[in-house]
């Protein structure tokens, strides 16, 4: 099809309502299962990374400054750039760029856990040990739950950043909705390019409503009930944590 329409916004929807896009190997569904299947892998190789050791610093506050200065460095990594030194020092394909998001997916998922975990009222966490919970108890069941909201926010900003940021997996590997800003760029078809741009988000927009409602109804039942307005802060806090180590009950 010829894009010959020097509007921009005309050839962009001309690309994007040409059936020719939606269908194939090369079509834009395929390309969006081929994206979120690098984001997927993304973010469970971060996840197991981030999560754990959000948990240990969070729950010990052992290492906090080690894990706020190492955030920074990695926030201020270039993620293309990664991809290419990936890519030069082991090979091409999908694994260098996964490894470069991986990168840019571990600060905001760690930051989550740990600030989840931290946040939870002390007075909560100290009932729960006079109660006789060892540690793991208090951080599955305690800890955990009260600061799932938090975590799971971490987790939906490292999200979208590799949702809008795989783009790069097409500089090492024709795959992903980036292949459409390759080729748009390389053969100068602005519909082409801004078209794929607008899928990118939509996509990136549509993935972070999901994982704004998993973030909404994140806290267990018991724990949404109304806290006790009257008492002391320490048979508050006492009241959570028998919610938290029962599992949510009330």
């Amino acid at each position: 099809m010829d894009y010959s329409s020097n509007n921009l916004f005309v050839q962009m929807g001309e690309w994007l309502s040409d059936p020719v896009n939606w269908s194939g190997p090369r079509g834009i569904p395929m390309r969006i299962l081929e994206h979120l299947g690098y984001v997927g892998l993304t973010m469970l190789i971060a996840m197991a990374i981030a999560i754990p050791l959000g948990m240990f610093v969070g729950h010990t506050g052992r290492g906090r400054v080690l894990i706020v200065s190492g955030l920074g460095i990695l926030r201020a990594l270039p993620t293309l750039g990664m991809v290419f030194l990936f890519a030069l020092l082991f090979s091409r394909g999908v694994l260098p760029s996964v490894w470069a998001l991986v990168l840019l997916a571990v600060p905001p998922v760690l930051s989550g856990v740990y600030a989840g975990i931290s946040s939870v009222n002390r007075t909560v966490v100290d009932a729960a040990r006079s109660m006789g919970l060892t540690e793991w108890q208090i951080l599955l069941r305690v800890e955990v739950p009260n600061g799932l909201q938090v975590m799971i926010g971490g987790v939906r900003a490292g999200i979208l950043q590799v949702v809008a940021t795989a783009t790069v997996v097409a500089y090492a590997k024709a795959d992903g909705l980036g292949v459409f800003l390759v080729e748009g760029t390389q053969i100068n078809d602005n519909g082409r390019l801004f078209g794929g741009a607008v899928v990118i988000a939509v996509l990136a927009v549509a993935v972070d409503g999901l994982m704004a409602l998993i973030q909404k109804f994140a806290i267990p039942a018991g724990l949404r009930a109304t806290r006790p307005g009257a008492g002391s802060l320490k048979e508050s806090g006492r009241q959570e944590a028998v919610a938290s180590a029962q599992g949510g009950t009330t």
